[in-house]
Order: structure tokens, then C-alpha cells, then sequence
């Protein structure tokens, strides 16, 4: 399961990453925003998360190996991610469009953290 994971969760911010470099100008009218300016602020953050989506190969291939990356990038780093949009929208009144990033991103989270734990083949300490 931890696999399977890590292969959506790579997929994900491939994706997402490969929009924000080719496409930033298209996704930010999808989601109702003006373009980030300057345009550095949406191609470093497209970089980011193809190398994060890149990393997720690891995991993918041995799951066992690269635990601590999914435990990183999943639970840690999309599990935040969620609650900094969900606190942007309350707090700093960002779109409600961003909202689906906080869902997408939490559901990542929450299905890595639960394979993480329910994976019983892993080693404990």
C-alpha cells in the first residue's frame, strides 16, 4: 500500500508541478487568481514539487528503504500544506478554489499516514 501512495502522491505534484512551469498564466485563471508575480514565485514553486514528485520513486520502488520520505512528504509536508490553506482562507481570505488543494493535499496525508501505520511488514523501533 505504501507503494501504490507513493505512486499517486509522485504523480500528483507532477503534475501540478509540470502546470505551474508551463501552464502557471492557465491555472491561476482556473482557479480564479491573477498570475503570481513575478513569474520566479511559480516556476520555483513547479520545481519544488517535480522534485518532490521525482523523490516519491524511491518510496515507490522500496517502500521499506524510504519510509522517513514518505513520513516527510506525506504526512509532514502535505499535512501542512493543508493547514496553511486552510488558514489562509480563514484568516488572510484567500479564493475558496484553494480549498481543493487543502482537500487534495489532506486526503494525500491522511492515506499516507494511514498506510504507514497499518503497514505491518515495516520494521519498528
Amino acid at each position: 500500500m505504501v507503494s501504490f501512495i507513493a505512486l499517486i502522491s509522485g504523480l500528483y505534484d507532477i503534475v501540478v508541478g509540470a502546470f505551474l512551469l508551463l501552464a502557471a498564466d492557465r491555472l491561476a485563471a482556473w482557479f480564479g487568481v491573477p498570475p503570481a508575480s513575478p513569474r520566479i514565485f511559480s516556476d520555483l514553486n513547479g520545481l519544488f514539487l517535480l522534485a518532490v514528485g521525482c523523490g516519491y520513486a524511491l518510496p515507490w520502488r522500496e517502500p521499506l528503504r524510504y519510509r522517513a520520505y514518505m513520513w516527510i512528504m506525506g504526512p509532514l509536508l502535505k499535512g501542512a500544506g493543508a493547514a496553511a490553506f486552510l488558514l489562509d482562507y480563514a484568516f488572510r481570505g484567500s479564493p475558496r478554489s484553494f480549498l481543493l488543494f487543502a482537500a487534495s493535499d489532506g486526503i494525500v496525508a491522511a492515506l499516507t499516514l494511514a498506510a504507514l501505520l497499518g503497514d505491518r511488514s515495516a520494521p519498528r523501533t
